[in-house]
């Protein structure tokens, strides 16, 4: 079934009719500089690459210096009549060699970058991946899948594009940039002066806009999530849309969020893109400008040295500018504003990976999973006295190691399964109240029901046993111990769960069944498929428990697909089961046969039971009504079929429609 648009609590993501609300852009120097720091972890590779692009900035600005002389030595042939080649040849061979040095230290510099880009990328991933692993079941709830899955594809592609490109290309400009400045000083301060007045230009013209293309960029990335939800959803639920007949409803969904994500896109990239024409036609004028300056102090001074400071300010160093100084200056001209085009250049993919960083970091930085617990379950023995101690290896019996930090004094408690609620009233949302005052008990050996209609709380007391979410008031023990106080690890350990929407994992079907416990034998994983009433259909599969499934076991029924997670609760074996609908995808041959086989599996354990076939819980110990997050009636099934109260019109409905 299709995810139902969820409305995030910063309103972002589509709605119903896929409209979008755009977040402000968060800070982008603290954003640049958290991306800084993951990029500096490779510091050896940086230092040789910073090394290379200098090597390669220098090599650049010193053979366009050796132009002076080439032409200076032209003009002194020209004047004299000499035929002498021999100086230019000289001068040539080294340029020559300079040049080529360069590009080598700049095609080295470029593979080197790779190898940060994606070690970079590598951590960041890491990061991205294991965080999300510690975020509680509330944040999944609460974002789509794919809008989760934008952030591993598509905000970490821009970074890896910025890394590998933006990045370096922006050190070799700003040593560029340096070293080219201090050889226009060298060669005239004048025109150098020129220079500066249209940089300045240039630089306000960045921040304008650039400034208004980072805000288009963002939107973008977060309008790129959308639709990849979107899709997700419909590819996910296509079969709902065929059933109802919603294609054209599904198309017209989606052309409206597609045009949010073209109109974001087309900004973002329309700001970005008029940058380098803008900065071309400004470096074209400031060329011909300094020409035509350089040109004229020629004109006006002439070959002859002009002493003091008005020399110094035309001529530099050498207190005149001849032809031959004019000729790399203009050279410098185009080069001093080529690293600024570049960066321009770049601003698309610079700006694209900042918008998806701080995508990335805002869900690094949502805060995890909390767990104060201190009490965890070990391998216990017990002797024939019942004094429990803590054993290292595996002993088929398990207790609560709960230390006392009021005496420095430690407890066991066996692992029984006796679960019970205290007037328990929870919300998800701190308005709505979706449980009030509930308090009940299962004992171990029981097997307790929850049934009602849609909404009532049923999954919802399931999740709270698990602390998927924690409960406002009350409190909830297990074997008497405040579930708060015991470590959310240790707790699920001794829980297993067979949900209604079953998800297995690309592997065999071994492998799926053995996710229940990883240390179990085959022999363990056959047993359970027995169980579970699953090995009769896995033994007729192509490669019985090695055939692979992928696509989320796309190649089994549901049915099926419903027995291997059967399989895999009753492989790990825990003194409390909670069945959520399990059996709801299973034809009612295959459950009585379930049901003969989860008799053994339930002996001794604490079992909960959510389901809308009645059918599957009279025989429990007790049976509770949930009506609005209350508990309205209880008992077992006779006891309350002679109350005649709701579950008495429930029962004798789905009786009538079976």
């Amino acid at each position: 079934m299709a995810q139902k648009q969820i409305k995030r609590p910063n309103g972002n993501g589509p709605g119903p009719a896929g409209k979008m609300k755009f977040e402000k852009p968060k800070n982008t120097k603290k954003t640049l500089l958290r991306l800084l720091s993951y990029v500096t972890q490779k510091k050896a590779l940086l230092v040789v690459v910073f090394i290379l692009v200098l090597f390669s900035s220098i090599a650049d600005i010193a053979g366009t210096y050796l132009l002076k002389p080439i032409i200076n030595e032209i003009g002194n042939m020209v004047s004299t009549g000499n035929r002498d080649f021999t100086v230019i040849l000289k001068y040539l061979c080294v340029l020559g060699m300079i040049y080529i040095l360069g590009a080598v230290a700049q095609y080295t510099y470029s593979r080197l970058m790779l190898n940060v880009s994606h070690g970079t990328l590598n951590i960041l991933r890491k990061d991205l991946f294991e965080h999300l692993q510690d975020l509680p079941i509330k944040y999944f709830d609460t974002h789509t899948h794919g809008e989760l899955m934008s952030r591993f594809t598509n905000d970490v592609d821009t970074i890896r594009e910025a890394i590998s490109n933006g990045l370096v290309q922006t050190m070799s400009s700003l040593v560029t940039v340096v070293g080219i400045f201090f050889m226009m000083l060298y060669i005239s301060p004048a025109l150098t002066c020129l220079i500066i007045a249209m940089l300045i230009v240039m630089l306000f013209v960045i921040k304008l806009i650039g400034g208004r293309s980072s805000v288009y960029f963002r939107r973008q990335q977060m309008a790129v999530g959308a639709v990849n939800g979107y899709i997700e959803e419909l590819i996910e639920g296509s079969k709902v849309v065929k059933v109802f007949c919603r294609e054209e409803k599904a198309k017209t969904t989606f052309d409206e969020i597609n045009e949010n994500y073209r109109k974001a896109a087309t900004n973002a990239h329309t700001f970005a893109s008029i940058l380098m024409p803008i900065m071309g036609n400004l470096s074209y004028f400031n060329f011909a400008a300094t020409a035509a300056m350089g040109a004229f102090i020629i004109l006006k001074v002439g070959d002859t040295a002009v002493g003091g400071i008005t020399g110094l300010f035309l001529g530099g160093a050498a207190g005149v500018l001849s032809v031959g100084s004019l000729a790399p200056f203009l050279q410098y001209t185009r080069q001093f504003s080529r690293p600024i085009s570049m960066i321009s250049q770049q601003m698309n993919s610079i700006l694209a990976a900042l918008a998806g960083a701080e995508r990335i970091f805002e869900i690094i930085d949502e805060t995890p999973e909390e767990d104060n617990g201190y009490v965890t379950l070990v391998y216990a023995n017990v002797d024939e006295n019942g004094n429990i101690t803590e054993s290292e290896t595996r002993t088929g019996t398990w207790a609560w190691k709960h230390p006392h930090s009021a005496d420095g004094s430690v407890t066991y408690t066996l692992l029984k399964g006796d679960v019970r609620f205290h007037d328990v009233t929870f919300s998800y949302d701190g308005k709505k109240t979706v449980l009030k005052n509930v308090s009940l008990y299962a004992k171990p050996g029981q097997k307790i029901a929850f049934v009602g209609s849609t909404g009532a709380g049923k999954t919802t007391i399931t999740n709270l046993i698990n602390r998927f979410y924690d409960i406002q008031e009350g409190k909830i023990t297990y074997d008497g111990i405040n579930i708060k106080k015991i470590k959310k690890d240790d707790l699920r350990r001794s829980l297993a769960m067979v949900l209604q929407d079953t998800h297995l994992f690309t592997g065999t079907v071994e492998e799926n069944i053995r996710y229940g416990k990883l240390d179990a034998t085959h022999e363990d994983i056959v047993k359970a498929a027995k169980i579970a009433n699953a090995d009769s259909f896995i033994t007729r599969l192509p490669d019985g428990y090695n055939t692979m499934l992928t696509g989320d076991g796309a190649n089994l029924s549901q049915g099926q697909r419903q027995l291997l997670a059967i399989a895999r609760a009753a492989v790990a074996d825990p003194p409390v089961l909670i069945l959520d609908e399990a059996t709801s995808s299973i034809d009612t041959r295959t459950e009585r046969l379930i049901e003969k086989g989860m008799d053994s599996l339930m002996q001794g354990k604490t079992v909960f039971v959510i389901a809308h076939r009645l059918s599957t819980v009279r025989n429990s110990n007790a049976i509770m009504v949930l009506e609005n997050g209350e508990i309205i009636e209880k008992g077992d099934h006779d006891t309350l079929l002679e109350e005649k109260g709701k579950y008495y019109k429930l029962y004798t409905g789905q009786f009538e429609l079976s």
